[in-house]
């Protein structure tokens, strides 16, 4: 079989291979409100099949699980798809792309891409989602972000972004480009607030250790960037000698319906 990860953006395949300990440890959950979303939004409820496309270690898979609706998750990365299984070993867990779904033409009721999309927003991906999707199968598109509008989480990006190179990232919006996309509807946006709770250590130095281009660096640079990060974490008073921290969030949820 070949390996999927060939099919992905090297700071995907490189970084996520490496990283998927500081991922389960340093990610953000996701607010309550997608709960709501998920059932009134995307109709996911016992009875229907939800694809979690590009499901990482399952950060956002539970929230799908939760609807009563069956899960598949498809991941190209093992390391990362072995910390799905582990977790959730009820779920389906499938190696694959979004440009190569390894799933029945209209046999899920909606695909779910968390913090993935930007990897793979193209038409060539937008085509398969669409084959695997059921008549008005719809698609739900959902980023976690700091929410920059602080000044240290500001600070904290800037440190992030001068790393990131040619990385695909949802900030720029360039996976934007991938729409209007014919056979599915408009986007339909909804944001959500909340915060990533715990130590510093977790909830902001393994969350940075976990961003794939970061976790692609060599070893020295990356030892750079932690430098970076823990001096500001030091020079900032809310966050300076506090063994829990809160990191403010922003969740965006997009969703459209496959019209034909």
């Amino acid at each position: 079989m070949s390996d999927p990860t060939r099919a992905i953006h090297h700071a995907a395949a490189e970084g996520y291979t490496t990283t998927a300990d500081n991922y389960v440890r340093g990610r953000p959950d996701y607010p309550p409100g997608v709960a709501d979303w998920l059932r009134d939004a995307l109709g996911l409820r016992a009875g229907r099949t939800a694809l979690d496309l590009g499901a990482g270690t399952g950060k956002f898979t539970p929230r799908l699980v939760a609807t009563g609706a069956s899960v598949i998750a498809v991941e190209p990365v093992a390391q990362m798809r072995a910390k799905l299984s582990a977790a959730l070993p009820q779920v389906r867990a499938l190696a694959g792309t979004a440009e190569a779904i390894p799933l029945p033409d209209a046999s899920v009721d909606a695909v779910v891409c968390a913090q993935a999309f930007h990897w793979f927003a193209t038409a060539n991906a937008l085509a398969e989602i669409h084959r695997v999707l059921k008549p008005g199968g719809k698609l739900g598109l959902v980023w976690n972000m700091r929410d920059a509008r602080v000044g240290w989480v500001a600070q904290l990006d800037q440190i992030v972004n001068r790393v990131e190179g040619d990385t695909p990232r949802y900030y720029t919006g360039a996976w934007r480009k991938a729409f209007p996309f014919d056979g599915l509807g408009p986007l339909h946006e909804q944001h959500f607030s909340h915060g990533h709770t715990g130590s510093p250590e977790d909830v902001i130095v393994m969350r940075v250790r976990s961003t794939s281009f970061v976790a692609a660096l060599p070893e020295a640079e990356r030892a750079e960037i932690d430098a970076q990060v823990r001096a500001l974490i030091a020079a900032t008073p809310e966050l300076s000698g506090k063994e829990v921290v809160t990191v403010p969030y922003e969740t965006a949820a997009f969703y459209t319906v496959k019209e034909n």
